[in-house]
């Protein structure tokens, strides 16, 4: 099944299909999917996903944990003699049949060709480092000769690792994927935690889009901020927090390693991230649980304290409710919408943490109430995120182009809660009770 490819919209601050349709990127973390995972496996974590509404899935072919040694589900490793220059035929069959089965449920691939400890060796990983600029080409181009009729590939560049220092080589692999394929693809860049490709390489030629990894060092990491910063940089390119708190990742807020003693990320943590990222400006956002990042399993013994077993995982509470906000943002005039702080006169954005990767500023309570809005740039519509129960927020209804029926949208059921009619005025709400978190809901009558 051939998929339309996705591109950058004509504002540079979404994407959309290659007809123009809008394409929220919902994104899910599957970093080892085909390093750890059979292809039956493969099959029911990928229509598991189709059917709660993700339409990327985040994947990497030369793995994290010893990808280029600890062999497959089948049994085959990635290159022979670690040279980026001699692929294994057998194991890129395996990907292949990934590559495929997801474009025939509808799913694009956000594909790594690496993870980044095989071409930064000075940081933490296995590695090894095998990559330099030339062999980065030539092993680019392999992959973009191979894939060059899969149109359900989004190129994502980087692994959880800084591009300063290496800028040069990875702009050889996007060349030589480029070459490959025969055209320029959509590509992007996945930075360590804390940061964002924009840091190294917003004016890269190569670089459609900056991805930000906001992490999972603190709880209610302002990743608003992130996304702001991104946004308002010049050249304007689409942004996303492509790795958030993990569903299911220890918390532990006191010392590494993260331990469970302390509790976990919930689903309500992920939504807080999902909808502040999105309303303050980015064009999708990606989820992520702890167990399925790993494909923890019988098979593999657990990082970082995984559990549930990642076939329980991909049920968690977190992943089945990511699609009620794509839904809530494609119900919407979608390609002129505008991060609207202005819509919230009285709120003023907590100050950052000192660190985005240490603890020192680990539970914040300014950071947890923060709440975030955005609206149609024509004023046909506006959406406030409350991220807190029974909070009363000033509204500046004035900021629309008429009278609004209100309602409060529920982003744990996707379902909406009309609460009547109001004018173009400073207007107080107050978030239900329940919840805890919850979206207004604000469409100019007429």
């Amino acid at each position: 099944m051939s998929l339309p490819r996705i591109q950058v919209s004509e504002n540079r601050r979404f994407l959309v299909t290659e007809t123009g349709e809008p394409f929220f990127w919902l994104g899910d973390t599957a970093w080892e999917l085909f390093h750890r995972l059979t292809l039956p496996e493969a099959e029911h974590y990928l229509e598991t996903r189709r059917q709660q509404g993700f339409n990327v899935i985040q994947a990497v072919i030369l793995a994290e944990h010893d990808g280029l040694r600890t062999p497959n589900a089948n049994g085959h490793i990635p290159l022979l003699g670690d040279d980026p220059t001699r692929p294994n035929e057998f194991y890129f069959r395996h990907v292949d049949a990934i590559l495929r089965l997801a474009a025939e449920k509808g799913l694009y691939i956000g594909l790594l060709p690496t993870w980044g400890d095989k071409v930064c060796g000075e940081f933490w990983g296995v590695g090894p480092a095998v990559f330099n600029a030339e062999n980065a080409r030539i092993y680019g181009k392999f992959l973009g000769e191979r894939y060059r009729n899969d149109t359900n590939i989004l190129w994502i560049l980087g692994g959880d690792r800084p591009a300063e220092g290496y800028e040069a080589l990875w702009a050889a692999m996007a060349e030589g994927i480029s070459q490959g394929l025969g055209f320029k693809p959509f590509m992007t860049y996945h930075p360590r935690g804390g940061s964002s490709s924009s840091t190294a390489l917003h004016h890269a030629d190569w670089l459609d889009m900056n991805m930000l990894q906001s992490g999972h060092c603190l709880v209610d990491t302002p990743n608003w901020d992130m996304i702001r910063a991104d946004y308002e940089r010049e050249p304007v390119k689409p942004t996303l927090d492509g790795e958030p708190n993990y569903e299911h990742h220890p918390i532990d807020p006191y010392m590494r390693p993260w331990k469970p003693e302390y509790g976990r990320y919930s689903d309500y943590d992920v939504r807080k991230q999902a909808y502040r990222a999105v309303f303050t400006g980015a064009c999708g956002h990606t989820y992520g649980s702890h167990s399925i990042w790993q494909m923890y399993g019988p098979r593999y013994a657990p990082t970082t304290f995984a559990s549930p077993y990642w076939d329980e995982a991909i049920y968690g509470p977190g992943a089945r409710q990511m699609v009620h906000l794509k839904n809530l943002m494609l119900s919407r005039p979608y390609l002129t919408r505008i991060p609207a702080p202005d819509l919230l006169p009285n709120v003023t954005p907590p100050p950052p943490p000192a660190d985005l990767t240490q603890r020192d500023d680990r539970i914040n309570p300014l950071r947890a109430a923060h709440p975030v809005a955005t609206r149609d740039n024509q004023g046909r519509y506006g959406l406030v995120y409350f991220p807190l129960a029974g909070q009363s927020l000033q509204v500046d209804l004035r900021l629309l182009s008429g009278p609004v029926e209100a309602a409060w949208y529920d982003p744990r059921e996707g379902k909406n809660h009309p609460i009547g009619k109001y004018p173009q005025d400073l207007v107080t709400f107050t978030s239900p009770l329940g919840g805890p978190d919850w979206v207004l809901t604000l469409d100019v009558t007429g």
